[in-house]
């Protein structure tokens, strides 16, 4: 089953323990600091992976919720007080997101404050003063750009909402090679994603377009197609079609209806784009 600990947030996936949960029942997800309460948007069924999931705790008590509601207050009353001393001690930091621990392993009360900052920040000042408006431990932690989206989250320029909210775990590195093999323009509108950085799906969406191109007719190669010989004049890769011109215009035909020559040479993918 999924669930989830904010409204619209990302899904996290339990093993039930043979319990029939229903969508909108709380129940405790295990993490590192101990259970907390998060909202079941999928219920139970059967599924095929290998790896093992790690197992729902319960059902949620009331003191439970009560609990999961005080910690919520004392996130937002955290970044509260962690913009007002930040901007006191004058410092070029921003709040993105905060977090509440009432039961760390190591301390009592651990307040966790994620920022960004253009350089590297001398914050051991702020650090004591926050402590004392809070009344816990502080852990200041600097984010990076895809981090920050990450955690604010928002919609890309396909329409939906960023991949790195729903789905990541590990963002992996993405370079101009993987732009440059899709046949995308070095175009900063086109191939970045809000958080300044080169789109994530340019990465996942790689393998897609390797194995496509080892299959397709190269650009200008001769082909025949349902409506008659052609010649290639460009790849649609999402959709797993060719665009041929033939004699009535430019078509756009599925890979399989496509012959080319049986002297024609495969495209075959360099290591640089197998990697």
């Amino acid at each position: 089953m999924a669930v989830a600990f904010e409204q619209y947030g990302r899904l996290h996936y339990l093993d039930p323990g043979g319990v029939d949960y229903h969508v909108g029942d709380w129940v405790l997800y295990p993490t590192d600091d101990g259970a907390e309460v998060a909202r079941v948007v999928w219920a139970p069924e059967e599924t095929t992976l290998e790896a093992p999931l790690p197992r729902c705790l319960g059902r949620a008590t009331k003191a439970d919720l009560r609990r999961d509601e005080t910690n919520r207050e004392h996130r937002r009353r955290i970044h509260e007080v962690a913009v007002e001393r930040i901007a006191a001690h004058g410092l070029p930091m921003k709040v993105m997101a905060t977090d509440y621990i009432d039961s760390s392993k190591e301390y009592d009360k651990l307040a966790v404050i994620y920022f960004t900052a253009p350089g590297r920040v001398d914050f051991r000042a702020l650090i004591g003063d926050l402590a004392r408006a809070v009344g816990a431990r502080i852990d200041l932690r600097q984010i990076s750009s895809r981090d920050t989206a990450r955690l604010a989250g928002g919609v890309g320029m396909c329409g939906r909402e960023l991949c790195c909210t729903l789905f990541f775990d590990e963002v992996e590195p993405v370079s101009m090679r993987l732009a440059r093999s899709q046949n995308l323009a070095a175009n900063p509108l086109q191939i970045q994603g809000i958080c300044g950085k080169l789109l994530c799906c340019l990465a996942f969406e790689h393998p897609l377009y390797v194995d496509f191109l080892k299959q397709a007719p190269q650009i200008g190669e001769q082909v025949t197609t349902p409506d008659g010989p052609g010649r290639v004049v460009g790849h649609v890769v999402p959709t797993g079609e060719v665009a041929v011109r033939t004699a009535d215009g430019v078509r756009r035909c599925p890979l399989m209806k496509i012959c080319a020559k049986k002297n024609r040479v495969v495209h075959r993918a360099t290591p640089d784009e197998e990697s």
